[in-house]
C-alpha cells in the first residue's frame, strides 16, 4: 500500500532495528517513489538465546562488562542484523545492487540523554554490516541528536507523520515497544512526540521471572490477576511521569530493579502484579495523551504491544471517544514500521536532509543524523 511521504529520493531502502525488548532484529524493505513509500517485505529475526540474555542483562542497572566482551557482542549483534538482512533480501530475489542503504539502528544497551554527561550507546557495527551485506550502511543515528542538545529520540515521529498524518482528524500514533512513545499528529497542527513510560519490557521481564516465558501472550497473563492500585500509584509517582516534553526513557531507567523497589517486601501475586504493570503501561499513555492532545479523534498502534489484546482492550477502555487501532487498519505492518522508518532516516541522511524533529527532541537545531558507511 502506498503512502505519501516528503521528499522525492526512489530505490529501495532496508531498515533495520532491535527495540528495547531485545526480542530480535527487525527489518523493513522499503520502496521509495516519487512522494510515496512502499513496504516491499518484512521479517523478524529472533536473537539467539545467548546473546537476547545478554543484552537483556547488559540493559539493566549497573551491568559490568570488560571491554573485550563490549568489542565482541558489539560484532555479534552486527551478524544477527547481517543474517537478518541477507535472508530477507534472498527471499525477496534481491541482491546487493538493488539496494541503496541500509538504515541500521542497532541495539540500545544505555540511553542517558539527562546525564551530567550526556550520552546514548547503540551496539552493531555497521563496518561489518556494510561488509557483509555489500551495501551501504547508515548509522548511529541518535548520537549527533544527543551532541545538539536533543534527547535522541523519539527519531520516528517525522515518519509517523507522513504515513498517518491527516487533514480530516487529530490522530496519535503509538509504539508500544520495550519502551512506549506517543507521535502526536494534531489535524493543522506541528508535529510533536516523546516517550509516556514501560511499555513491554516490564512485562516481558516479569513474566520471564516468573513463568520463564518470553512475553506475555495476549496478555493472558495480565488478565488473570488484578490491578494493585496502591503499587499502581506508587509507580506512577515516578519523576519520569511528571517530566514535560521532551523526553525519552529506556530500560536502564525502569528495569526489574526499578519494579522491585516499589514492590519491596509486599506480598503481591504475581499474576496481580503483571496486570498492574499492563495497567502502569496503559494508564501512562492514556494520561499523557488526554493532557497533551485532548482533541484526538484516532490512536494508531504499533510494536509488539499491539498484539497483547489486554493492553489494546485497556486502552480503548481508558479512552473513551478515540477509535484504537492497529496501524494495519490503514495497510501497514504494525511489526514493520519502526524498521521502514529507518530506512527512511537512512534516504534522509543519504539525500543531506535532517532527520530529527527539534519539538520532539529538544535539539538546538535541524541536524542531518547518522554516519555513512560505504559498502
Amino acid at each position: 500500500m502506498l503512502h505519501q511521504l516528503p521528499a522525492d529520493d526512489g530505490g529501495l531502502f532496508v531498515g533495520a532495528i532491535s527495540g528495547t525488548s531485545a526480542d530480535g532484529v527487525d527489518v523493513a524493505v522499503v520502496r521509495f517513489s516519487a512522494r510515496e513509500c512502499q513496504l516491499v517485505g518484512t521479517v523478524t529475526g529472533a536473537y539467539p538465546a545467548v546473546l537476547r540474555e545478554h543484552v537483556l542483562r547488559l540493559s539493566q542497572a549497573d551491568p559490568r562488562i570488560t571491554l573485550d566482551e563490549l568489542g565482541e557482542l558489539d560484532g555479534r549483534i552486527a551478524d544477527a542484523f547481517a543474517d537478518t538482512i541477507n535472508a530477507l533480501l534472498g527471499e525477496l530475489g534481491l541482491g546487493p545492487s538493488d539496494v541503496r542503504a541500509i538504515g541500521s539502528h542497532g541495539q540500545t544497551l544505555r540511553h542517558s540523554p539527562n546525564a551530567v554527561q550526556p550520552f546514548t550507546l547503540q551496539l552493531g557495527d555497521p563496518s561489518r554490516i556494510a561488509e557483509r551485506c555489500a551495501i551501504t550502511v547508515v548509522a548511529d543515528f541518535r548520537r549527533r541528536d544527543v551532541a545538539a542538545g536533543g534527547q535522541g529520540a523519539p527519531l520516528v515521529p517525522a515518519f509517523h507523520a507522513g504515513v498517518f498524518g491527516s487533514d480530516r482528524e487529530s490522530r496519535a500514533v503509538l509504539n508500544i515497544g520495550g519502551i512506549a512513545n506517543l507521535s502526536l499528529l494534531p489535524k493543522g497542527g506541528a508535529v510533536s512526540g516523546f516517550d509516556t513510560g514501560p511499555g513491554n519490557g516490564l512485562l516481558d521481564a516479569w513474566i520471564l521471572r516468573c513463568t520463564g516465558s518470553a512475553f506475555d501472550a495476549d496478555g493472558a497473563f495480565a488478565a488473570s490477576g488484578r490491578v494493585d492500585q496502591t503499587l499502581l500509584q506508587t509507580m506512577l509517582r515516578d519523576p519520569f511521569f511528571a517530566l514535560p516534553p521532551p523526553k525519552s526513557s529506556g530500560r536502564d531507567h525502569f528495569h526489574l530493579d526499578w519494579l522491585q523497589g516499589h514492590l519491596a517486601d509486599r506480598r503481591i501475586l504475581a499474576e496481580d502484579v503483571q496486570a498492574t504493570l499492563a495497567a502502569l503501561t496503559v494508564e501512562s499513555v492514556a494520561d499523557t495523551l488526554r493532557s497533551s492532545m485532548p482533541e484526538a479523534q484516532r490512536l494508531l498502534v504499533c510494536g509488539g504491544g499491539v498484539h497483547n489484546r489486554h493492553l489494546m482492550d485497556g486502552l480503548s477502555a481508558a479512552l473513551p471517544g478515540i477509535q484504537v487501532e492497529s496501524t494495519a487498519v490503514h495497510g501497514v505492518d504494525p511489526d514493520a514500521i519502526e524498521a521502514m522508518a529507518f530506512a527512511w532516516l537512512a534516504r534522509e541522511t543519504l539525500a543531506g536532509r535532517p532527520g530529527n524533529l527539534c519539538a520532539v527532541t529538544g535539539a538546538r537545531g535541524p541536524r542531518v543524523l547518522g554516519g555513512i558507511f560505504p559498502a
